[in-house]
């Protein structure tokens, strides 16, 4: 039974090093951590901001009644044991980059939630889509599909699925 005070959040999860190896790792720690996890599908997408090898993306949703604060210092330590590099500039290569996307409906600046480029980027946004089309963000009037239709109207970079290759019984795909 789900704690009375969870909340649905969901994660974004990027990596261009070792890209396989690092989410399905990540994946897996989320999983022993939070139980079931909700796994969209995987996309790769060219590097954004600088040049550097594709990404792959994806977005989970998981129920957990931990504080923000909290969900950030423990993802913070995620990365960091796959190998994060904290001294590179912001555009670079990563071993693992995991973000708070949404939080249930909390609006909260100081931790970045909800996160911005949510919104704005196909690689993030695609997923979202896949796991939630008809979820009505906080502070915006659209679903996450209207959103979507929006950004493929006006064109954006290339995103292409991938099988990343984590077990089927734990993940979800839905077009």
């Amino acid at each position: 039974m789900a704690h009375p005070f969870s909340q649905r959040i969901y994660l974004g999860l990027g990596s261009n090093t070792r890209p396989y190896e690092n989410l399905r790792s990540c994946l897996d720690w989320l999983a022993h951590s939070f139980g079931h996890l909700v796994v969209s599908p995987a996309y790769r997408s060219p590097a954004y901001g600088f040049s550097g090898a594709d990404f792959i993306n994806l977005v989970v949703a998981i129920d957990s009644a931990i504080s923000p604060q909290a969900l950030k210092s423990w993802l913070v330590w995620l990365e960091n044991i796959h190998g994060r590099n904290r001294q590179q500039p912001r555009f670079s290569d990563r071993t693992l980059d995991v973000d708070i996307l949404l939080f249930g409906n909390l609006v909260a600046p100081q931790w970045q939630i909800p996160r911005e480029e949510t919104f704005q980027q196909p690689y993030i946004l695609k997923p979202l889509r896949d796991l939630a089309p008809d979820l009505t963000p906080p502070q915006s009037e659209q679903s996450v599909d209207m959103l979507w239709q929006s950004m493929q109207a006006r064109g954006h970079a290339p995103i292409e699925p991938v099988d990343l290759g984590w077990p089927k019984e734990q993940s979800q795909k839905s077009g």
